[in-house]
């Protein structure tokens, strides 16, 4: 799944987007990674990878690289998604 745009679960440290560059055991390299941070209109994390989310979930902002060492979950996401979750606006705080 190198260089496919995935869903990445982690046990602690949340629900990641982005580009896997690397994955050695538990630990992910990502780049052009969000983090959902909250989400509606999807049961699980499968459906994300599938379907994406609602407009009013809670994706983070673009981080070019990052680096987590709790992986549980690696989901390879279908064109649909990839389209519907770059297209969420950004969450910040204004």
């Amino acid at each position: 799944m190198r260089g496919k745009k995935c869903i990445i679960r982690c046990d602690r440290s949340g629900v990641f987007f982005g580009t896997l560059t690397s994955l050695q055991g538990q630990t992910a390299e990502l780049t052009n990674v969000r983090k959902i941070w909250y989400w509606e209109g999807a049961n699980a994390v499968e459906q994300i990878s599938t379907d994406g989310v609602e407009t009013n979930s809670k994706l983070t902002v673009t981080v070019n690289s990052m680096v987590v060492t709790d992986v549980v979950q690696v989901l390879p996401c279908t064109d649909k998604a990839i389209f519907n979750l770059e297209s969420i606006k950004e969450w910040i705080n204004s």
